[in-house]
């Protein structure tokens, strides 16, 4: 007989016995699953992410393959718990175990779909894995159309930032700046703020190269806590994308105008 606390439908029937329809609601809007939206179509049951956590380590048991049928769920808590369940096993798991684990979250990126659930998982089960490891497939992400292998590839970085290793980071947000997405530019801002939580000498030196051509938001979240003096400094000279827009507006207007006296 197949152990309950062994099978997804354990999870699935905790999860759903949590589920409060109020606070889902909530999360639908503040996730943006509306249409057209980052998130369109990801359903909620409203349960907080602390319940998520205990529901996972009582399954940390949970098989692969069992995992796989969470992460695949069109359900959001569904493929965060199981998230959870798999960063429990990474961290307890010898090197074999643990390149399991980063293998199987590689195969399964497409289901990791969600801000919270790349902010969540990255770290551990690629950042922690790439530790002493070749990192060009952070590389890779880095350039990918997926707005979530974009922001994977930034937040995996945060393993090494915590071990005051920093060169990634700064390789992938140069290579991120012109990113349109907004959860981009928040994603590369936090982290740049973490290097200068450990080293603000190696921030403002990265600051005092690209500020000018940084989203008004990465720059703001990388400065938050800058002293106003330095604030006032990096936000006078950063990208301002209404400015752009203009600019981008005359510079069409410019050419249509040169089109039309040649044509003439």
């Amino acid at each position: 007989m197949k152990n309950s606390t062994l099978a997804a439908e354990s999870v699935q029937g905790a999860l759903q016995k949590l589920g409060d329809p109020s606070k889902a609601q909530f999360l639908t809007r503040f996730f943006k699953t509306g249409a057209g939206e980052y998130a369109e179509g990801d359903v909620f049951l409203g349960i907080t992410v602390p319940n998520q956590r205990k529901i996972a380590k009582q399954h940390k048991g949970l098989p692969l393959k069992e995992i796989e049928i969470l992460l695949r769920s069109p359900i959001h808590e569904e493929r965060l718990t199981s998230l959870f369940i798999l960063c429990e096993r990474f961290k307890k798991g010898d090197e074999k175990d643990r390149k399991s684990f980063h293998e199987f979250y590689l195969k399964n990126l497409k289901h990791v779909n969600n801000w919270d659930l790349v902010d969540l998982s990255a770290r551990v089960l690629i950042g922690e894995f790439l530790l002493d490891k070749d990192r060009k497939i952070l590389y890779r992400l880095a350039k990918s159309k997926n707005l979530w292998e974009r922001r994977i590839s930034v937040l995996s970085t945060y393993a090494f930032i915590r071990v005051n290793d920093f060169q990634d980071i700064l390789d992938i947000a140069e290579r991120l700046l012109n990113d349109q997405e907004d959860l981009i530019h928040k994603a590369v801002g936090w982290m740049l703020r973490e290097v200068g939580n450990r080293d603000q000498k190696m921030e403002i030196g990265f600051l005092d190269r690209f500020a000018e051509k940084m989203p008004r938001t990465m720059l703001r979240y990388a400065i938050e806590k800058f002293p106003d003096s330095l604030k006032k400094k990096y936000m006078a000279s950063g990208k301002n994308p209404k400015q752009t827009t203009k600019q981008n507006g005359l510079i069409k207007k410019t050419k249509l105008r040169k089109t039309k006296r040649i044509s003439k």
